[in-house]
């Protein structure tokens, strides 16, 4: 608990800034971070209504819809299998696509508050 403790007060020191450039990256972290949960939301709904009705496929739930939109953004490419729709591959292109530019986006950020500090 001691760790949990420290941890989050060494967090907490780091985000709690007040000048311009740390208010910036908060919003920049923040507008990733809901944005990417916005994506995950509808990249769930989106598979769960092309590939449950799918024989073949691995999505039969909407849990396991979930988890494998979750999953792709979080690895860019996972070792589930791919989408058996055209609309579901579609939808796993923009995923990917999203992971990385996500990732780049994050690490830019990082960059450019590290640069003005």
């Amino acid at each position: 608990m001691k760790l949990l403790t420290d941890l989050w007060r060494e967090l907490h020191r780091l985000f709690r800034g007040a000048t311009d450039e740390h208010e910036r990256f908060r919003r920049r972290l923040a507008t990733l971070i809901l944005a990417t949960a916005l994506i995950d939301a509808i990249g769930t709904a989106l598979m769960w209504m092309l590939e449950h009705d799918e024989t073949r496929s691995d999505i039969h739930s909407v849990f396991e819809s979930f988890f494998w939109v979750t999953t792709q953004l979080l690895t860019v490419s996972s070792q589930f299998p791919n989408p058996l729709t055209t609309g579901g591959r579609i939808v796993d292109i923009f995923l990917e696509v999203w992971a990385i530019t996500v990732v780049a986006t994050v690490a830019a950020t990082f960059a450019a508050f590290l640069q003005k500090k």
